[in-house]
């Protein structure tokens, strides 16, 4: 993959794209991930990461239910990176990451991930770029473990919004009662600081490509989640698993 720059990528689904349509292949999508994830769970060989990243506002909570939240709850689980506690600062950066690992059989939502090490550390100058680049290859390093020592497949999404479409999300959380819990008045000082994340975010797009990022379009959500379950579940498909056979 050349090298990425976010200004250069539409936010919006094709026009060829017809919604309808699309929502309608979605279904039958995550349908077919039920299944799928079913034999995954049952053949124990394999285990599938996913790690979703993007700017406030850009859906990932959304994505968590609207293409996970079907499948079976044994084999799908939920990780939410937020700021460190002081226990995981006194450790390196990955420590609290590798617990949250997948084990096999399982899929693993990063809800944010270990980028956050080498995204709004930088923004906010809490992180220099030496030690961001030492992260960098130290998170090479660790998703090249997972994949060739675990057997553990990686899908990293940028959720990828305009800056318009998240201040009309923001500012949705104000007036709309059921979004408000949401709310977080330092979100709209983030917003501020667009240009900075952007930049960092093509920095990691290039420097942490060796599992390649997909860029996913997210002013709207339907086209958003057909491309998701659509690369899992081909995925998942591609892993040729089988139902185990009786126990000796």
């Amino acid at each position: 993959m050349g090298k990425i720059s976010l200004k250069d990528i539409s936010t919006r689904a094709p026009k060829n794209f017809d919604k309808a349509e699309t929502k309608a292949k979605t279904e039958k999508i995550l349908a077919e991930m039920d299944e799928l994830q079913n034999l995954l769970y049952a053949e124990s060989k394999h285990s599938i990461l996913v790690v979703i990243q993007g700017m406030d506002a850009s859906g990932k909570d959304g994505v968590i239910r609207n293409v996970f939240g079907k499948l079976n709850p044994q084999g799908v689980m939920v990780k939410s990176f937020k700021a460190p506690t002081p226990e995981e600062l006194s450790h390196d950066f990955l420590w609290r990451v590798h617990q949250a690992a997948p084990a096999k059989g399982v899929i693993q939502l990063f809800n944010r991930s270990h980028y956050e090490d080498i995204l709004i550390t930088r923004v906010h100058k809490w992180c220099d770029d030496v030690t961001a680049k030492k992260r960098m290859k130290a998170i090479n390093d660790f998703e090249s473990l997972l994949t060739n020592h675990n057997n553990t497949h990686i899908l990293k999404f940028y959720l990828h919004v305009s800056p318009e479409e998240q201040k009309g999300r923001l500012e949705e959380r104000i007036h709309d009662s059921t979004k408000q819990w949401k709310y977080n008045e330092k979100d709209f000082e983030e917003a501020k600081l667009w240009d900075q994340y952007m930049a960092v975010y093509d920095d990691c797009f290039e420097k942490c490509n060796d599992v390649p990022w997909t860029i996913v379009p997210s002013d709207q959500n339907w086209y958003k989640e057909y491309i998701i379950a659509k690369q899992v579940r081909d995925t998942l498909k591609s892993l040729k698993m089988q139902f185990p056979g009786l126990k000796k």
